[in-house]
């Protein structure tokens, strides 16, 4: 997704700030921030994000009406922008690999490290709710990611040509309960599995590297179940899936890829689902009420 070329920007920055309602954005990696973006901005929001370095596409700066650029570990300055722009409601879209903690990459400010040394774990929610707790903490609410890409939700069923076969529906079943297992552990939402067999379980890694690694131990045929995680919060984490999920499979030699309806965002659909049938691998909207 591209935003250049989309004037709307440009015409709502020459438009008094004041006569339209504010959200931040809190922009990581991937589509996901662009989407949000674009979503709110047509609900009549003035979009104004912060764009974590070193994550966020430059392409999102087409498709906001302001933007600033910081680092992804200074969590005062985030907090400092929101509020000095009169911001009370904040979105956040696009992955941040927690990964960059261990890889030197990032130096979190004070305010960030002492929320970090209040962690009870480093797990995802934990570090998300906390994120959130001092995001409240300065009047600011975090929203549902999903209130902007409402229309980007897995439907259920069948949504390529390709249809599963009977086996692999049954690799479906047996990899939605690991699966569901994994998100209640806040360790992953997705896991590979081939013959009722787990090839790989995401963790730090990401979807993407978890299915390159499950592929090659599947030596093709693997079917990926990517979930929400029980009782998911929906203003962060929210599972996506977009063409680099399409490519990784496509590497790996997968044949299926089953995603939660309704709880999974599947960005690019017009593109991937296309891309998918010529790939011959099978997409599919599951929905299984007992976790």
């Amino acid at each position: 997704m591209s935003c250049y070329g989309d004037r709307t920007g440009a015409t709502k920055r020459s438009q008094p700030q004041k006569k339209m309602k504010k959200i931040g954005l809190i922009s990581g990696m991937g589509e996901l921030p662009k989407a949000v973006a674009l979503e709110a901005k047509a609900k009549g929001f003035h979009v104004m994000a912060v764009a974590l370095e070193p994550l966020a596409d430059k392409a999102l700066s087409a498709c906001v009406d302001d933007i600033t650029w910081i680092n992804v570990g200074k969590l005062g300055k985030i907090i400092e922008y929101l509020k000095r722009s009169g911001i009370r409601k904040a979105v956040m879209a696009g992955k941040v690999p927690k990964s960059l903690l261990y890889k030197s990459r990032i130096t979190p400010d004070l305010r960030a490290m002492k929320l970090l040394f209040t962690l009870k774990d480093r797990g995802d929610d934990s570090i998300l709710l906390a994120l959130t707790r001092e995001l409240e903490k300065e009047g600011i609410t975090l929203l549902n990611t999903t209130d902007f890409c409402s229309q980007m939700l897995t439907p259920e069923g069948f949504l390529t040509k390709s249809r599963p076969t009977d086996v692999e529906f049954k690799d479906i079943t047996f990899g939605w309960k690991i699966a569901k297992g994994m998100g209640k552990l806040d360790i992953g939402q997705t896991v590979v599995v081939k013959d009722q067999a787990v090839m790989a379980v995401e963790a730090i890694e990401g979807t993407d590297e978890a299915i390159k690694r499950g592929g090659h131990y599947a030596a093709g045929g693997a079917v990926v179940v990517k979930v929400s995680k029980p009782n998911q919060d929906m203003r962060f984490d929210v599972p996506v899936v977009g063409l680099a999920t399409l490519h990784a499979m496509v590497a790996a030699k997968a044949r299926v890829l089953a995603l939660e309806a309704e709880k999974t965002i599947l960005l690019q659909k017009d593109v991937l689902l296309p891309s998918a049938d010529k790939a011959g691998i099978s997409v599919v909207g599951y929905r299984n009420n007992v976790d």
